[in-house]
């Protein structure tokens, strides 16, 4: 049996563990112990961004924020559906997770970061957001493991109204906001509807052929 090699470990600023390991060849971090991501079942991160940018490919001018780095798997879905002279910007709160991708050493994301159209931002995303009223033609949100399943407190305000009145005001017309979430959520797509907003549901596989299923919420301005 391959070893699991510990790679390197960070304290968000609420005091949450957060670990980067790999294994066999795959990357995963943990949060206090508990899987957030790994780079075996990436579909639904690919997912996200595919949604949130399905429409933009053809215009320019395209300015997209993603909120949470985690294994830089949307960050390169997007890098994919966006034109040559869009602008990506990335908000990781974790100094460390931003050096992990950006570690040659590590087959994550330096290729990725290192794209004349990215800009990654230390910081909490609520302050990008807050620093950019109608700034983004797409939004794509994959801060912890969603609004019902998080482990890291620093991101419930996100999820609450005030974060989701803030999203909303970063949000140019005819925008899209897309949620990442471990499981469905009801309350927290009524919450979004209460917003004014309309709210799709997608579930989506972890891995394309096996494995959990997640949940995409899909928001557009009302009318």
């Amino acid at each position: 049996m391959k070893p699991i090699e510990r790679l390197g470990e960070a304290r968000t600023p609420n005091g949450t563990l957060i670990a980067l390991y790999r294994h066999d060849g795959a990357y995963l971090i943990r949060a206090d112990g508990v899987e957030l991501m790994s780079s075996r079942r990436h579909l639904s991160e690919d997912r996200l961004a595919q949604v949130a940018c399905a429409q933009l490919h053809e215009r320019s001018g395209i300015r997209v924020l993603i909120g949470g780095l985690g294994l830089g798997f949307t960050l390169r879905a997007a890098l994919r559906a966006l034109g040559d002279d869009a602008d990506v910007v990335v908000a990781e709160l974790v100094p460390e997770v931003i050096a992990w991708n950006a570690d040659p050493r590590y087959d994550l994301s330096a290729k990725a970061m290192a794209d004349p159209r990215v800009r990654v931002v230390q910081d909490d995303v609520s302050n990008v957001l807050r620093a950019n009223p109608d700034g983004f033609d797409a939004i794509m949100l994959d801060t912890d493991n969603g609004p019902d399943g998080m482990l890291m407190s620093e991101n419930a305000r996100l999820y609450a109204a005030r974060g989701i009145g803030i999203t909303i005001a970063a949000l140019r017309a005819g925008g899209t906001i897309v949620y990442w979430s471990v499981g469905d959520d009801p309350k927290f797509a009524g919450a979004l509807r209460g917003a004014g907003l309309d709210v799709e549901t997608l579930r989506v596989r972890a891995h394309d052929t096996a494995g959990p299923m997640h949940t995409l919420y899909v928001a557009r301005r009302r009318g």
